[in-house]
């Protein structure tokens, strides 16, 4: 009886010296937020990232009671604001908008990384990014897939992508390798010079966002032939996927997404309302505005979708993006 009474005598001990710790993390929850929360995004103003950012930041600012002030810092895809939320306290005030390459593509376009993705941040919420059809040039006279690669067979083909290691390279790479054809991958910096020069007809083609290709689109310069992902998207819904076209590669299922994470630690309560709030935005007027103006048909996601996203495509991606057998920076 005496070393019962003692081992609950220690136990007890234990659990009043815990019980601070978790009375002091459960206050922090409580009164969080107490001040303004800064969002980093990863990419320049005016993009979709930064864009997203503030639609759905306005929408946390309202819900949340304090303001929520996004800070744009650019380069290296992505990489400067990784490294800066992932020294930021853990504390719900520091978070990043940022893309799929910064959280996956990275650590293959790079030959060193100043953050672990898989460990340094913690998963709040994702959003599609899109679909990105693949449009060719009017001239060519296909209307479909099967045209295209008919006609790739007995023509030089060009196709422009936004950025060497993007899901347009892989485009090109993995219809190169499906139907056995050498078309080359043109590399631009970003869609509008890649759009400007399939509308001159420096190239035959591209894959890119209906947003970005709306002027080769409206002049009838650009063909619309095939969307990837699993279902088709409803800005273009007479356009069959690749995979109803018979193009069964991987790379036409994924789904690129932006998303909202923060530095590794985070509370889960905060996690838990970030997220909740997140899906909740994205039904709101001004995102679904947005979401028709680039059409998008998803808005975003909670932080138990991301996770179950990022961990079923995020291997698929890396071995894509491998397979271009490109030289680090």
């Amino acid at each position: 009886m005496p070393m019962r009474d003692s081992r609950r005598r220690i136990l007890a001990g234990l659990a009043a010296a815990g019980a601070p710790l978790i009375l002091g993390r459960q206050a922090r929850a409580q009164a969080w937020p107490a001040r303004p929360i800064r969002i980093i995004v990863g990419y320049p103003p005016g993009g979709l990232t930064d864009i997203f950012a503030r639609a759905y930041g306005e929408h946390l600012s309202q819900r949340l009671g304090q303001q929520v002030v996004v800070e744009n810092r650019s380069g290296a895809g992505g990489s400067l604001a990784a490294q800066a939320v992932k020294s930021a306290p853990p504390d719900g005030y520091t978070l990043m908008f940022t893309i799929s390459t910064t959280m996956l593509m990275n650590r293959v376009l790079y030959k060193s990384l100043p953050y672990d993705a898989d460990k340094d941040f913690v998963l709040i919420s994702s959003m599609s990014a899109g679909h990105l059809p693949l449009i060719v040039h009017k001239s060519l006279g296909v209307t479909n897939l099967a045209e295209f690669v008919d006609y790739a067979r007995k023509n030089k083909v060009s196709l422009g992508t936004y950025a060497a290691g993007s899901y347009s390279h892989i485009a090109v790479a993995e219809l190169n390798k499906f139907y056995g054809l050498q078309m080359e991958a043109v590399h631009y910096r970003g869609e509008a010079p890649m759009w400007q020069d399939l509308m001159a007809g420096a190239i035959q083609g591209g894959s890119g966002s209906v947003a970005a290709a709306n002027a080769v689109l409206q002049a009838g310069v650009g063909v619309p032939i095939a969307v990837p992902q699993t279902k088709r998207m409803s800005k273009l819904p007479n356009v069959a996927t690749f995979l109803e076209q018979g193009v069964t590669s991987k790379a036409f299922q994924l789904s690129g997404f932006i998303c909202l994470v923060g530095p590794t630690g985070m509370p889960q309560d905060m996690v838990n309302r970030l997220s909740d709030l997140m899906v909740e935005a994205g039904k709101s007027e001004r995102v679904q505005k947005i979401l028709t103006t680039f059409g998008i048909d998803d808005a975003a996601v909670g932080h138990e979708a991301f996770k179950k996203l990022y961990a079923e495509e995020g291997p698929a991606w890396i071995e894509l993006v491998k397979g271009l057998g490109l030289t680090p920076q």
